[in-house]
Order: C-alpha cells, then sequence, then structure tokens
C-alpha cells in the first residue's frame, strides 16, 4: 500500500454567450501560440554565456542548506566546476519533487543534483559521468528488532517520493511477497527525508529506505538513535542529468568532471562528504 490527503432578454443573453466564446477563443490562441520552453543546446549555451541547473535544498551530505548557505558534496563540486566552466552557472536551489519535472519541461538545462540513475529515467534523461556510487540500504531506530530484510515484512517502511529509493523499496516489497507470501505492510512517501527521519525516531515507521552514504551521514550525526540494516538494492551511480538528447551540453560538463577525476579533487570530497572515494567509476552511464 503507498500513501502518498427561457429569457425573454435575448440580445443580453446572446451577447454574453457571444463573449463567453470570445474569451475562450482568446484562452485557445493564447496556448496554441505559447511554445514550451527547451533545455538550451550547448551552442545556445555558449552563445548566452550560462546555463541554468536545479540542486535540491535538503538531501543530506548531497545538498543542504545549513545557516542559510547551499552546502554538501554536489554544491562543493559546483564551486570547483564553476572554475573550469567556459560560461556562468546560474543555480536554483528547490526541494527536489520540482526537479526533475522542471528539467523535463525545460525550466532547466540541468538537475546539478544527487541524481540514482535507473533504466526508467536513462529513457527520459542523459546524464554525466556519475560523481558518486550508491545502493539502497534501511535505517532503523537502534535497538530495532529489525535483523534482515525479511524481517520487513509486515513493517512501516518510508521513502522520498519519486526517488529511485522508492522504487528499490517496492521492488523488495514485490521479491517478499514472491517469496513470502506477503511484503511490507505500508509505504510511506515523503517529500523530503528529515520528515521521514523524525517519524522513525519517534516510531510511526519501522525503516526508512535510502542511499547507504546518507544513512552513514545519519548514523554519523545521530548515532544513538538510528543504526543501518542491509541492502535493499543493487550497486547504483549517481550522476547531474540533462534533458534526452542534449549530449553537447554533457560533453560539456564531463570535460569538467573529468578534469576533476584526474587531479583527484573529485576524490577528495568524496572522502570528505560521504565517507568513501569511488576512483572505479565508470566514465559513462548512458
Amino acid at each position: 500500500m503507498v500513501i502518498t490527503e427561457s429569457s425573454k432578454r435575448k440580445p443580453v443573453a446572446s451577447y454574453a454567450v457571444l463573449m463567453s466564446l470570445a474569451a475562450m477563443a482568446a484562452m485557445v490562441a493564447v496556448v496554441g501560440w505559447s511554445k514550451p520552453a527547451a533545455a538550451a543546446t550547448a551552442a545556445e549555451v555558449k552563445t548566452r554565456g550560462y546555463i541554468n541547473v536545479a540542486t535540491e535544498d535538503d538531501f543530506k551530505p548531497f545538498e543542504f542548506v545549513e545557516n542559510g548557505v547551499a552546502t554538501g558534496y554536489d554544491n562543493e563540486m559546483l564551486a570547483l566546476i564553476r572554475k573550469k566552466l567556459p560560461f556562468e552557472v546560474r543555480q536554483q536551489i528547490m526541494p527536489w519533487p520540482g526537479i526533475l519535472p522542471g528539467l523535463t519541461t525545460g525550466k532547466f538545462d540541468m538537475a546539478l543534483t544527487a541524481v540514482l540513475v535507473s533504466p526508467e529515467r536513462k529513457s527520459t534523461f542523459d546524464f554525466t559521468m556519475p560523481i558518486a556510487e550508491s545502493t539502497t540500504y534501511y535505517a532503523i531506530k537502534k535497538g530495532s528488532d529489525i535483523k534482515s530484510v525479511s524481517d520487513l515484512t509486515g513493517k512501516t517502511v518510508g521513502a522520498q517520493t519519486g526517488s529511485a529509493m522508492l522504487a528499490d523499496l517496492k521492488a523488495l516489497n514485490e521479491t517478499l511477497i514472491a517469496k513470502q507470501g506477503k511484503g511490507i505492510k505500508q509505504i510511506i512517501e515523503y517529500q523530503s527525508y528529515p520528515e521521514a527521519y523524525q517519524d522513525l525516531a519517534i516510531g510511526r515507521l519501522d525503516a526508512v529506505a535510502n542511499t547507504q552514504i546518507n544513512l552513514n551521514s545519519l548514523v554519523a550525526t545521530k548515532p544513538d538513535v538510528f543504526a543501518i540494516g542491509q541492502s535493499v538494492g543493487k550497486p547504483v551511480y549517481i550522476a547531474w542529468a540533462i534533458k534526452k538528447g542534449n549530449t553537447g551540453v554533457v560533453e560539456l560538463v564531463n570535460a569538467a568532471l573529468a578534469d576533476l577525476r584526474k587531479d583527484g579533487q573529485m576524490y577528495a570530497l568524496q572522502k570528505k562528504w560521504l565517507g568513501a572515494s569511488f576512483e572505479k567509476m565508470p566514465q559513462s552511464v548512458n
């Protein structure tokens, strides 16, 4: 289960109808003349001198706002690539649910945020070279009786809406049902993870599915409250997303990222923020 709350004054009447029809026609005309936004190509980015990117505001340790300042792994990566790109990067900080839809409609040129690469997303987006490796795990409250993935049967588990971790959790649920005849009692979707962690801490949830990296950060912050369980999904990669077919922009950003891998700055930031470095990542995930 997924939760996600007959007049005689005909001349006057005719005039009103005509006015209504005219208004409807005007609306149709506006809609018909309006063109959907389109993500800028590499040539357009170079010509206008900037690229529009969107970054999530609440996904530690990748990106979050602290004391009014955007920080985290992705934001420090952005600071480095800004020095290498031949154009300005205009960044908008916003909640996760609006980022990929905004990229699809052309509101942004790139989702400069921790996007887990999945087959479903690859049909809609192209990706930069990976910036990290990750696997979905579950977190529990310290002292929980959940000792293995099978123990999630009959439990209430949370994940972020629209996330790859939610997809992994749903896939696990199907596996549990196939093997045991029953699965997770309830999957609850959240707009952001801090709310899910809070519900886990007070007992409204039995577990929360997120990346191992993010859960490492959670446990490091509150070791007396939370613990990490087992893996829920297979290893996946994290990259920045760009609208499908906009390969020129991918190449521009990849050139900067390749430099950061070559000189070791990317791996240094991975160790700082993610607790490990991933030097064997592939050059492409598309």
